[in-house]
């Protein structure tokens, strides 16, 4: 028996009642006190995992003045509250047990672009990367380069003063902050600016907490300055929080941004923001240097700044094998080719040079190349290099670069790099001769670790990899790190230069000496009741408030560890997401994650779905069950044994009795399962297989909608429906029996059945299934030309006629083609959830496409997604043994590439831009490549256009529930392109549903790529 879970924990009720006052009061934004939304704000990107009471979005700067004007009142000094942006932070500068407040969801607009003056106004939960995809056709950009700059919001930077590569020229945050409207915890609005000593006197006469605080924070300029000036190092990356040794800027104007910035939202609401920004050097240039060991990159890098580059970064062997086994390694490999006796790259140096006069960037380069050359093979300097010019080419690599940060957390085993000392900064000149020790120190206790900087700044990014679950290395997070802040002391340095402080504030009164109790003073004026992210950078002085501390603070290994070792290992997939947040992704023109950007619910991400189900699955251990063994338990009921318990269950369900499970399922639901989250994640968490596993279980205590059941049986049914396609057709079309369909089914609608059989189609060309017997009897030469066309139920029932006109152009370039005999593929059972009956026929299918494989045969499928399967979902289920090989089409096609260009002779120039299926690029980006290939093997031109996911993804789209989003998915980025005028007549869709979702909403055909080429082929345009 697999029983439900109940409330485990409660929000407490002053909170509940905080809440409802800020409900009555008029807040307009949203808020959300249920388990899952909590559950999903509680980890961030570090080791620790604190439970929020509950998560606010305010819509405005009325609303964070209301929420502050009310936590000010007596009765609610005890609510904590804690602004939090993209959720990317390393230390848990964001993390709670109060109230989380995300400005990110409904306060994202970019208010005022001034390209004359150069300077924007933003809200605070605008992300960079849309920041300046919208200063891009103005020829400007916000300057600290990011590597979670696809999810960081402007207000997350600010209060981290965030910076990243290329700082020693372009700064931090606070270099561009020109001005801050912030709110205070008792209400108040202000906007914090450079002030003149009028202006500042002017304001400190204010009687209020706004004068207060101008005061205090130049008191302690005037009086503390020698101090200041003696404990701040002269460093790039002097992030403290409470900036006191900028408090007055190099014309000695008064700024309290230099207070704010850094501040990791202890001290108010940074509501909007008004930034300097920078011109688009007009040209670049990055060279690439390999290195045989670690240390020879980051000695060499000392020497390398004497040639005056903008910036340089260094990667070690570990994070660069981690990207040679990723995809993104298929975008920049050719930079880093490895010659026959040359060493293993142990190290590489990435030296950029960014101007406006490109003769002299191409001189500076030069001079740089000429010295690699003469210096190559030397010990110590490097081996190779290479140069990349433009910024397209140059940013694939930093691309790189910035996804290997991630995939430090893809290592396998249970062991895994940790960001908690991972941003010390001393002086660049010490940093070779620091490092080496922080090396000795992890060394001495057996840790692997993976390590890249920014070594012009001094930075060193460094995670060691530690199992959280076992409490025995638990222990290590308070052993290294205690060594690693004697370090920095040692060699005059940081331990948190970059990436905050948070939890790790802690050391923050042994680094500050007698000058913390003046941090301290400052966040009392502030925040009196410690009220804003407590026990971060510093608490008031009055009160007793104490700071966290580094193993204080609940983590998500202790919680995970309370979840069974085997039912850990069967979802893995879930269990190893570290929260780095990459799977909230702003664009829209990329494919991560499609449920995300339609619904802007954080429960509707990778992350989200990840954190749910490993919640799931402790809370279920802790009540003893076994989720292997219930995963048993269902595939061996019948339906009939378990239905009184689904019934009981449901009817509770719908009279609202509570089960977190219900919250779990309600996030699976929502997702596309087109495996984005797989290719794009660097740490491989793969929703679809952990959702179909959980809807397996839940739909063992629940009844299935029909949906599910007419969804996983269209395979199985479709083959006979298609014999006599009008009656479904014609129901398909009744306005009638469509209502039915909508209400009781869950179906807005289903494609019809093509009204041209592809047997018989292939019977009037010839074209024989692909039985034992048949390919017994094929000769020499057409075994030699042959190739199977593996049939899914989408193209050959409801796209016969592209199937028959694949069958043409391959007939036509001068292959033999068979077609395999039709059978379920299984995908939609997987998607449902229906494990048992996917499981058997996967066996049955794989069995028999096997058989054709190892006759030597080549096997190529249509249908991206479907044709994945073989290679994905089939790999969890069958023995490696008995997986057949299928190739997606254009795979098989480069492969016979020479033959194609035998035929290109006389072919119409054509040009063509491809619409991608969002599976096909993430999970099988190489077959991008392989398409223009193909085009260009024919004399055809063949442009990628960069779209997001279209929205349909199987038969999600066609669900009731999903229709909306489906169609917001869809507008993203999908609905400009198919509706561009340049467009017009030169799209390819390779996805069948790519294709079904621009028939429904644009009401307009696209052709699958090899459409196209056979009307080339054919010399004429293929009517539709």
């Amino acid at each position: 028996m697999i029983p439900g879970i109940a409330h485990t924990d409660t929000t407490q009720p002053l909170y509940l009642e905080f809440i409802e006052r800020l409900t009555n009061l008029g807040f307009g934004g949203d808020i959300s006190a249920d388990y899952a939304n909590r559950v999903v704000q509680s980890t961030d990107n570090s080791i620790y995992q604190l439970l929020p009471q509950g998560v606010l979005y305010p819509a405005s700067i009325e609303d964070l003045m209301l929420l502050a004007r009310l936590s000010s009142e007596p009765r609610y000094h005890r609510i904590g509250l804690s602004p939090r942006g993209g959720g990317t932070g390393t230390n848990g500068q964001s993390l709670t047990d109060g109230l989380i407040v995300d400005c990110s969801k409904h306060m994202n607009k970019i208010l005022e672009i001034n390209a004359e003056e150069r300077w924007v106004r933003v809200q605070g939960g605008v992300v960079k990367d849309q920041l300046n995809a919208a200063l891009k056709p103005y020829g400007l950009f916000f300057a600290p380069e990011l590597s979670t700059s696809n999810r960081a919001t402007i207000g997350g930077m600010v209060n981290t003063d965030a910076s990243g590569q290329g700082s020693c020229l372009y700064g931090k945050t606070r270099d561009h902050v020109l001005e801050l409207r912030s709110v205070l915890l008792d209400g108040s609005f202000w906007v914090s600016r450079p002030l003149a000593e009028a202006e500042l006197d002017k304001i400190k006469q204010r009687d209020d907490r706004i004068g207060a605080v101008h005061r205090l924070v130049d008191d302690i300029q005037r009086t503390r300055r020698d101090d200041i000036e003696t404990k701040f190092p002269k460093l790039n990356r002097c992030l403290t929080g409470y900036d006191l040794a900028h408090i007055r800027d190099a014309d000695g104007r008064f700024n309290l941004n230099s207070v704010l910035c850094g501040a990791e939202g202890t001290l108010a609401f940074i509501a909007e923001a008004k930034l300097n920004v920078l011109p688009i050097p007009k040209y670049s240039a990055l060279v690439n240097i390999k290195y045989d060991s670690f240390e020879s990159s980051l000695r060499d890098a000392k020497a390398l700044m004497a040639w005056g580059p903008t910036s340089i970064e260094t990667v070690d062997s570990k994070v660069l094998n981690l990207a040679m086994g990723d995809i993104v390694w298929d975008s920049v490999r050719h930079y880093f080719p490895h010659a026959d006796g040359e060493p293993d790259i142990a190290g590489i140096n990435l030296v950029e040079y960014t101007g406006d006069d490109e003769a002299q960037l191409q001189a500076d380069v030069d001079r740089l190349v000429a010295h690699l050359e003469a210096v190559s093979g030397q010990p110590g300097r490097s081996f190779g290099h290479s140069v990349a010019f433009g910024a397209g080419e140059i940013n694939k690599i930093w691309g790189m670069r910035k996804k290997a940060v991630g995939l430090l957390g893809n290592a396998q085993g249970e062991r895994r790099p940790l960001p908690f000392v991972e941003d010390t900064a001393v002086p660049p000149e010490h940093l070779a001769d620091f490092i080496m020790e922080f090396r000795a120190v992890l060394d001495a206790r057996g840790l692997q670790y993976g390590m890249f900087g920014h070594v012009d700044a001094g930075v060193l990014h460094v995670r060691p990899a530690i199992d959280m679950k076992d409490p025995a290395e638990e222990g290590l997070i308070r052993a290294v790190t205690d060594e690693v802040v004697r370090l920095t002391q040692k060699y005059k340095g940081l331990l948190w230069g970059e990436h905050g402080k948070g939890v790790r504030s802690e050391y923050a009164p042994e680094f500050f000496g007698d000058l913390y109790p003046e941090l301290q003073r400052i966040k009392g004026a502030f925040d009196p009741h410690n009220q804003l992210n407590p026990g971060k950078i510093a608490t008031p002085l009055a009160g007793g408030a104490e700071l966290l501390k580094i193993d204080g603070v609940p983590t998500r290994g202790q919680h995970d560890r309370q979840i069974h070792i085997a039912v850990r290992q069967s979802y893995e997939s879930a269990m190893n997401c570290n929260g780095n947040g990459a799977c909230f992704n702003y664009d829209p023109n990329d494919a991560m994650c499609p449920s995300w950007k339609g619904t802007r619910e954080r429960i509707h991400s990778p992350k989200g779905r990840a954190s749910l189900v490993r919640e799931w699955l402790r809370l279920m251990a802790s009540q003893g069950v076994d989720l292997n063994d219930a995963s048993r338990e269902v595939k061996a009921s019948s339906f009939i044994a378990g239905l009184p318990r689904r019934l009981r269950n449901s009817l509770g369900k719908r009279r609202g009795e509570y089960d977190f499970s219900n919250e779990v399922h309600a996030s699976m639901m929502g997702c596309l399962a087109c495996k984005s989250c797989v290719g794009q994640c660097p740490i491989k968490v793969n929703v679809p297989d952990f959702r179909a596993r959980f809807l397996e279980v839940y739909y063992g205590r629940y009844l299935r909608p029909l949906k599910d059941y007419v969804v996983g049986s269209l395979e199985f049914m479709i083959p006979t429906l298609a014999r006599f396609p009008a009656p479904y057709n014609w129901a398909m079309r009744n306005g009638l029996v469509k209502r039915v369909f909508r209400g009781r089914v869950g179906m807005v609608d289903s494609p019809e059945i093509s009204r041209h059989s592809l047997r018989q189609g292939l019977r009037r060309r010839g074209v024989e299934l692909a039985t034992p017997a048949n390919l017994a009897r094929l000769s020499a030469a057409q075994r030699a030309r042959a190739v199977v066309i593996v049939q899914d139920a989408f193209t050959s029932y409801f796209e016969s006629e592209l199937v028959l006109d694949v069958v043409d152009l391959l007939g036509r370039l001068g292959f033999h083609v068979l077609v395999a005999p039709f059978k379920p593929n299984g995908k939609p059972l997987h998607v449902h959830g229906f494990m048992s009956v996917f499981e058997q026929a996967a066996r049955n299918n794989a069995r028999m496409l096997k058989a054709i494989n190892d006759s030597g045969l080549p096997l190529v499928g249509i249908d991206p997604s479907m044709t994945l399967t073989y290679r994905q979902e089939y790999a969890y289920a069958l023995p490696e043994a008995e997986l057949p090989e299928v190739k997606l089409v254009q795979e098989w096609l480069e492969e016979q590439r020479d033959a194609l260009a035998a035929q290109a002779d006389g072919l119409p120039a054509g040009e063509f831009r491809m619409l991608a299926h969002c599976t096909e690029k993430t999970s099988a980006a190489p077959s991008i490549r392989s398409w223009q290939a193909v085009f260009s093997a024919l004399g055809q031109r063949l442009e990628v256009i960069p779209v997001g996911c279209c929205g349909m993804a199987g038969t999600y789209g066609h669900e009731t529930a999903n229709y909306d989003t489906s169609r917001r998915i869809y507008d993203l980025s999908w609905r400009e392109q198919v509706n561009d005028a340049d467009n017009r007549g030169k799209l390819v869709a390779t996805g069948y549903s790519c294709r079904s979702q621009v028939k429904r909403f644009d009401e307009q055909r696209i052709p699958h790529p090899l459409q196209a080429l056979l009307a080339q082929v054919m010399g004429t345009v293929k009517a539709a």
